[in-house]
């Protein structure tokens, strides 16, 4: 099959295939013609396989044949996504394909200046892509009105849920017409994401290429079960054997992964790193080095694991696993992109065990052993205290969570501490509520991984 059978615009034809474009994807084969008909979407699919165009070539025909003037502040297709870099890559393929048409695109996301946006949005748009908070913030301001909208994309909207973007979502459902398109997009079921197709899908058209939450066939997954004080050295030995492919590592926390980029460049590595710490400037700046292959490997938080589609990509670390289960999903799903193959790895220290558990659960399938052996007892962990302490128990207790996704961290059977140390790459447990620590100490700042 090829996109000519369609019937989708010439100069959409002819942009596609400038861009290497020829072959439609499994979830185009099946959403596009139902897209083409105007129909509501729900589109399940893994990240890697053309989401963007399986939702973008559909609307952009629509907006192309109609040729209706946009009005002023007004909005003629609204695209929302979780985060900064998964916007700006569907605005930028986006804009790729309708190049050369009557069509204007806008990109509106925090991090950037607001004022621009709005000068941007004064005359109106034919496509806005969102982050659902910066959106929002625009309406607030009166920047811009959703009652002239007819197209509407959530993309990945299991992140967003997570996010917890819900009440957005909402506030932002309200002001669209009634009568509009809708198109659902994700890699993962949620029980939440009932509530949200049935909030804004009407008679949706459910599509779907592989069992939510499960990764991409032709990504080879592998563990090694090894000491947290052994990760650093292991990671090292591993990243060696490829230094010329590029890499992601994944961790939790900003600071972590910060202190982990420095040495990993210590061993001679080029690294950068993105995290919520980082300007928006910085974030581009180490994606586009990382593309281009400046640096090789890129270590990040999960701020970044539904915005890089990089087909180069050939390995994913997982340095510490997610806390949600789905997270590992749309992490091991930065590589293996468009068809090609890839790895991820995953380091599991003995506190890590209950989340493999879990997602193994999500996965329906154990993920192979590279070395080591699973770590026992895992399962009879104790809890943690409510006083922000708990007694060390070996290494092997489960991660205590907080609201901002870090993870306190068992202290290898030494008896009670304070909470919320700072030293030693996250050994501490969060101080939620900033309390001035035992003996006068003072108090620590909250810490989460955006």
């Amino acid at each position: 099959m090829s996109f000519d059978t369609f019937g989708l615009n010439a100069r959409l034809l002819t942009n596609i295939a400038n861009m290497g474009i020829t072959t439609p994807t499994p979830i185009q084969t099946q959403a596009i013609p139902h897209a083409m008909e105007g129909r509501d979407v729900m589109g399940l699919a893994q990240t890697g396989t053309g989401k963007t165009a399986a939702f973008g070539l559909p609307m952009l025909h629509r907006l192309i044949s109609d040729g209706r003037k946009t009005q002023p502040k007004s909005v003629r297709a609204l695209v929302l996504a979780p985060t900064r870099e998964l916007a700006k890559q569907i605005h930028d393929n986006l804009t790729a394909f309708h190049e050369g048409s009557h069509l204007k695109s806008v990109l509106v996301v925090g991090g950037a200046g607001i004022v621009g946006q709005m000068r941007k949005l004064e005359r109106g748009t034919s496509i806005l892509v969102a982050t659902p908070g910066r959106l929002i913030d625009l309406i607030d301001r009166n920047a811009l009105r959703l009652d002239q909208t007819d197209f509407l994309v959530l993309d990945e909207a299991d992140q967003m849920l997570d996010l917890g973007f819900i009440h957005a979502l909402r506030r932002i459902a309200e002001m669209l017409p009634k009568q509009r398109q809708t198109m659902l997009f994700s890699a993962t079921m949620p029980k939440q994401m009932a509530e949200l197709a049935q909030s804004y899908l009407t008679d949706a058209v459910r599509v779907q290429v592989n069992p939510p939450g499960q990764a991409a066939d032709k990504i080879e997954q592998s563990v090694h079960y090894v000491a947290k004080a052994a990760k650093f050295d292991l990671l090292v030995e591993l990243l060696d054997q490829h230094r010329d492919d590029l890499a992601l590592v994944f961790g939790r926390t900003k600071w972590g992964m910060e202190k982990l980029g420095r040495m990993l460049e210590s061993k001679g590595f080029a690294v950068a790193s993105i995290h919520g710490n980082k300007s928006q400037g910085q974030r581009d700046r180490a994606i586009k080095d990382f593309k281009e292959g400046t640096v090789r490997i890129l270590v990040a938080t999960d701020v970044a694991a539904r915005g890089i589609d990089i087909p180069g990509v050939k390995f994913v670390y997982n340095f510490e696993l997610p806390n949600v289960p789905d997270q590992y999903v749309h992490r091991i799903g930065r590589t293996a992109r468009a068809g090609a193959e890839g790895q991820a790895v995953a380091l599991v220290a003995p506190d890590e065990m209950a989340d493999l558990k879990e997602i193994t659960k999500l996965l329906k399938t154990d993920i192979a052993t590279a070395s080591g052996r699973p770590w026992e007892n895992y399962g009879d962990a104790p809890k943690p205290k409510p006083q922000g302490q708990r007694r060390g128990n070996g290494g092997q207790g489960k991660p205590t969570r907080n609201a901002h996704g870090g993870s306190g961290k068992p202290n290898g059977g030494q008896g009670k501490r304070p909470a919320g140390n700072a030293q030693g790459g996250g050994m501490g447990k969060q101080n939620p509520n900033n309390v001035p620590r035992r003996g006068g100490g003072k108090p620590q700042p909250k810490r989460n991984v955006a």
